[in-house]
């Protein structure tokens, strides 16, 4: 399984680092898995939402691997159950697919980078922190994951 990570903002401080790197660590040691991590458009007075938005899908386009199945992250996603993620995921080994999961700035993403998505994802209808974001999504691969296999670790 290929997986990459693309997130604008700030780099992670070190909580996250490490919350991101327990998680990842135990999944299978055969997964490819690479986070990215994009600079954010600098917010100015002068410049407009979209404008910023617009620049910054420019960078996110150019960062997704070539023939990657594209699943963004956005409030107005489906939601999914731990269970129903471990569905998508399986679909996703099986049919060999890189999939690369798009977080977007503290504005959110341009309309063109989510017409490009496979998927799009909503977490929570809640608003949370981009670091907290990294961490959720890394937790809620490693519970699919235990739910694929069996493992002990997701309880119903």
């Amino acid at each position: 399984m290929q997986i990459s990570f693309l997130s604008l903002g700030h780099r992670p401080e070190a909580w996250v680092q490490t919350a991101l790197e327990d998680y990842l660590r135990r999944l299978p040691s055969d997964w490819k898995i690479q986070h990215k991590n994009l600079k954010a458009e600098p917010r100015t007075a002068n410049t407009s939402v979209d404008t910023l938005l617009l620049k910054e899908a420019t960078r996110i386009e150019e960062a997704i691997p070539q023939g990657a199945y594209v699943v963004v992250l956005d409030e107005h996603g489906k939601a999914l159950s731990s269970k129903n993620l471990a569905l998508a995921l399986s679909e996703w080994m099986h049919m060999k697919l890189h999939v690369c999961i798009v977080i977007g700035s503290a504005d959110g993403l341009h309309a063109k980078i989510k017409a490009r998505a496979n998927l799009l994802w909503s977490l929570s209808p809640l608003t949370l922190p981009h670091a907290l974001v990294r961490v959720l999504l890394a937790e809620s691969l490693y519970r699919a994951w235990s739910i694929t296999v069996g493992h002990p670790y997701h309880r119903e």
